[in-house]
């Protein structure tokens, strides 16, 4: 996809304040009367949440690692990523292993999927809990491949903001969206008009708020006329909402990166917000545009009845921008004594552009190793990973008259609470194991405070998923609902009142029994052959254990067998065959007979022919069941079809005597 407003040019530098352009008042049929009342988005804090963050195996449409790399199909690296500042992903049920080294404390680097509803949850607890009022939606061109996951995350930030009692509003971005004219009309009717019903949909004067960001802007992404511009802005307005512009710096001068012939679209909005990214990046620029933008803006827009929502941003961390907060805390300063009463700030969640506010590494214990990226103590000052959400809460309640508008940051960069994670728990081990459970015990961990409880994840490959929480004086922990012969892994996390989240426990992996009273496999770790197999994906895979390994054979020539040596004749009563458990293992059939033979020479049938479905949603597991009196030491396997794969494909050969 093309840059989009992140990227857009560096402002010039001015010296002066240039006054107002365009037609007189009374040539804009569609500009707004009256400057608002407070409501969802005036007088109130909005910040702007991309909620474009996918993993591979996350379930998303996308199908990749979106945003977070640069080749989306391929695992973020050091060489394959599209980020510059690396999240702290402590509070995130669930997270999805990256190719990057490890963090510098040891620790997996893993990375969450906006997709995940849990994930969303957690950004919007956030917002209640340091004070931001709105979020802002981006929704860019939805009619591509992005947008069934875009139109799925809009259903997920609903259920969040709904949850967690934070509002919400639609942002379009205009970016790249050739046909947008007509299209967004479509979108707002068929799609996301009927989020405005929700409760927690932002409005204003009563009206729904829709904002559309970009017209204007002097660039080759945006090459609406003046007139299109002005007829989508109506359009929204004639359906009832309150309209939003994402406009360029220099809106009200209509020259350096906006487009001259605008002022008729910029006056139409009922609020205007104009971007400020990467024309600023210290508090000298900062205070320059208090006197060039900021001041002359209000003015313009309190003339025409326009509501004012410019931008805080907290500085780039690549860039070493935002001198432990003194940059973003001028430009809050600059707001509250200029007299602005909205803020946008840019953005929630842009680790791709570094100006995030969300929690972020604090130290290169919390960044991967070898990585090159920068932590928020990269001027030396100490900054825990909430810092910029709690700064950006003590500028929202100073625009809203809560504190004295004051030019001295009131925000530490580290608080004197609790802000020390638990120790890992210990020693983490299985004591007991079923057919459909699993149950773990480990060492209790400690906290400078106190331990509120402990959080079990299971993984699928390299993705940890929640599977139970236990007590803050619990130990052990039974998982239930497991699938009986199938390879299981687990870990352990600590949680502390405050929040934060212990490095993980070692992992501990174990099998769940077969179930009935013949709970031994007899086919572990024996000899094994193959009637063929293809690159590594060796006969011996198949016995290891491991649910990860496979066994493959040549493709496209069946019938094809694997064959197990179990050491002396017993009595086959199942044989029970799985695949790799992870998602990416499509739903497939295949068609296998058994067969037995006592010298591994001359085989008998055991069982017939049959097709066996392997679902990863059920543990991409199948079972044989043999009849009574099938006796055999070597035990083969024929596949004569696969509809996932032209080759016969087993990742563990179970083999379970008679009772």
């Amino acid at each position: 996809m093309g840059v989009t407003r992140r990227t857009v040019l560096q402002a010039a530098t001015v010296t002066g304040v240039a006054g107002s352009v365009g037609l007189g008042r009374t040539a804009f049929a569609a500009a707004a009367t009256a400057a608002s009342a407070p409501g969802d988005v005036v007088g109130k804090v909005t910040v702007g949440y991309q909620g474009w963050f996918a993993c591979a195996g996350d379930g998303a449409p996308i199908n990749g690692w979106w945003h977070w790399a640069r080749n989306w199909g391929q695992t973020p690296s050091v060489s394959n990523s599209a980020i510059v500042a690396w999240p702290d992903s402590r509070d995130y049920p669930t997270t999805y292993r990256t190719a990057f080294g490890n963090l510098g404390n040891g620790q997996p680097a893993a990375l969450f999927s906006s997709y995940d509803q849990s994930t969303v949850d957690v950004h919007f607890r956030w917002m209640k809990q340091y004070g931001i009022d709105t979020a802002a939606l981006q929704r860019f061109n939805p009619t591509g491949g992005e947008g069934p996951t875009r139109d799925a995350m809009a259903g997920k930030v609903r259920s969040a903001a709904e949850s967690q009692g934070v509002k919400f509003y639609v942002m379009y971005d205009v970016s790249d969206w050739t046909a947008m004219q007509t299209e967004i009309k479509a979108d707002w009717t068929n799609k996301m008009r009927q989020h405005a019903g929700s409760s927690a949909y932002a409005r204003q004067n009563g009206k729904p708020v829709v904002c559309v960001w970009g017209f204007g802007f002097n660039d080759g992404q945006r090459p609406f006329t003046p007139d299109a511009a002005l007829d989508v802005v109506n359009w929204f307005k004639q359906q009832g909402c309150y309209v939003i512009g994402g406009v360029p710096t220099w809106w009200r001068t209509g020259d350096r990166d906006s487009r001259p012939g605008f002022s008729a679209v910029y006056h139409a909005f009922d609020m205007l917000s104009p971007w400020m990214v990467g024309r600023i990046g210290n508090v000298s620029d900062a205070d320059n545009f208090y006197n060039v933008a900021t001041v002359p803006d209000l003015a313009e827009c309190a003339a025409w009845g326009i509501a004012y929502q410019p931008c805080v941003l907290p500085g780039a961390v690549g860039d070493r921008q935002r001198a432990h907060g003194d940059f973003m805390w001028r430009q809050f300063y600059n707001m509250g004594r200029a007299g602005v009463a909205s803020v946008y700030i840019s953005m929630f969640d842009e680790y791709n552009e570094g100006n995030q506010i969300a929690k972020t590494a604090e130290s290169q214990v919390w960044v991967p190793t070898g990585s090159g990226l920068l932590a928020l103590d990269e001027d030396g000052t100490a900054c825990s990973s909430d810092y910029y959400l709690r700064l950006t809460g003590d500028g929202g309640r100073m625009l809203k008259g809560q504190i004295a508008v004051t030019a001295v940051r009131p925000t530490p960069p580290v608080t004197g609470g609790d802000t020390v994670p638990p120790t890992a728990p210990g020693n983490l081990r299985v004591t007991a194991v079923a057919d459909t459970s699993v149950t773990l015990a480990w060492n209790a961990s400690v906290d400078n405070v106190g331990v509120v409880g402990y959080r079990v994840r299971r993984f699928v490959g390299a993705t940890a998923t929640p599977v139970g929480t236990a007590a803050a004086n619990a130990t052990t922990f039974t998982v239930t609902g497991l699938i009986a012969s199938t390879s299981y892994t687990f870990d352990v996390q600590a949680l502390d009142a405050a929040g934060s989240v212990s490095a993980p426990s070692s992992q501990v992996m174990t099998t769940t029994s077969v179930g009935g009273s013949s709970s031994v496999n007899v086919a572990l770790n024996r000899p094994v052959v193959a009637g063929s197999y293809t690159q590594s994906y060796a006969p011996g895979n198949a016995v290891d254990g491991n649910v990860n390994t496979y066994w493959e054979s040549a493709n496209s020539a069946f019938p094809q067998w694997l064959q197990v040596d179990l050491g002396s004749a017993i009595g086959v009563r199942r044989v029970v065959l799985t695949l790799p458990p992870a998602a990416a293992w499509a739903t497939r059939s295949q068609t296998v007979s058994v067969q037995g033979s006592a010298d591994g020479v001359s085989f008998g049938q055991l069982l017939g022919s049959a097709a066996y479905t392997f679902d990863p949603s059920s543990g991409n597991t199948a079972t044989l069941s043999l009849p009574a009196g099938a006796a055999a030491r070597h035990v083969r396997l024929v596949f004569t079809a696969n509809t996932g794969w032209p080759a016969g494909q087993v990742a563990e050969l179970r083999v379970f005597g008679a009772a």
